[in-house]
């Protein structure tokens, strides 16, 4: 293995993070490339003949529907071809299927999508929904939300509906209003990190991390504020840091003492780790072991998630 390039703090972290065996499968893949992960988009096209037209060799993913991957050198072809550009098929790493399928919205329900750019899970959603039911998407950061605009337009979801917004005030705006919240956190992306591209983690700091976190707890309570009683957010990063992710949702078990609960996780993979129970002195809800850390592999980047239920009888307001 070459010299290792990434911040000394980031990688001592890591080490606490994770077991032994575990933290030297994940310093592995910063080095490698991963396969190239597309999904179907059935709200366009039809599977088989989408991988007729590509003429390639894709292997599914057997957990989730419409979904392959092929060897890295094989994005090229993908995204130059027309079913790319036409929206019939969308790039999307195998962790990032993982958000929406915990989340399992169905046709005819009301979702918030509460940081939805670029819109992959969104879209993801659209299709599982059948294009039935109502998306609220919500992004605050203009350049990123006309790019949502244009992958909603692209790939057909007219379930959609974006907003220009901060997600940190949704939920007191519309208290209650949504069976389902997705909330793929903006977070310090350490799982996107690669060991030879220093402009992956140039701006990473512990800094970083707790300005970040600050943020995620806002956008937390807001998800839950939107939620109808008995509705389900699913919280998300592809980051490592447990400030981000089991820290977030402690956060968020503390405001909303007795109306929320974790759930476990619908799908369970051999790279799935439980939520960690403390952090250096910090402990946590035993709970927290139904959260899913995700190791990263040949397929998937490192990812957090977590099913969170609102409960029909809330005692009191959550952010007081």
């Amino acid at each position: 293995m070459p010299e290792f390039s990434l911040p000394d703090t980031f990688v001592s972290r890591l080490q606490q993070i994770l077991n032994k065996d575990d933290y030297q499968q994940v310093l592995h893949t910063f080095y490698t490339d991963r396969a190239v992960t597309f999904r179907i988009n059935t709200l366009k096209a039809d599977v088989q003949p989408v991988l007729q037209e590509l003429a390639i060799t894709a292997q599914p993913l057997q957990w989730c529907r419409q979904a392959f991957w092929v060897d890295a050198p094989m994005r090229e072809h993908i995204t130059l071809s027309p079913a790319f550009a036409e929206g019939r098929l969308y790039i999307q790493n195998a962790a990032s299927l993982l958000a929406p399928l915990f989340l399992q919205p169905s046709p005819g329900e009301e979702v918030l999508d509460l940081a939805a750019a670029p819109g992959g899970k969104t879209l993801m959603m659209a299709q599982m929904m059948n294009n039935q039911g109502r998306i609220a998407a919500v992004e605050v950061v203009k350049g990123r939300f006309f790019k949502l605009k244009n992958n909603l337009n692209t790939f057909g979801a007219s379930v959609v509906v974006p907003y220009l917004k901060d997600g940190r005030v949704v939920g007191w705006k519309l208290p209650g209003r949504f069976d389902r919240v997705l909330l793929d956190a903006p977070c310090s992306s350490e799982s996107r990190f690669v060991a030879n591209k220093p402009e992956s983690f140039a701006h990473w700091n512990e800094r970083k991390v707790k300005e970040v976190q600050r943020k995620q707890k806002k956008l937390i309570c807001s998800a839950l504020a939107a939620l109808k009683p008995g509705g389900l957010l699913v919280y998300s990063t592809c980051s490592y840091s447990v400030e981000e992710n089991e820290m977030v949702v402690q956060h968020a078990l503390k405001k909303f003492k007795d109306q929320i609960v974790i759930e476990d996780a619908p799908l369970r993979l051999p790279n799935f780790r439980p939520g960690l129970l403390q952090w250096k002195k910090r402990e946590f809800d035993p709970s927290m072991s139904l959260a899913v850390r995700v190791l990263p592999d040949c397929l998937m980047h490192g990812f957090f998630v977590c099913r969170i239920r609102k409960l029909t009888t809330t005692p009191g307001s959550g952010d007081e």
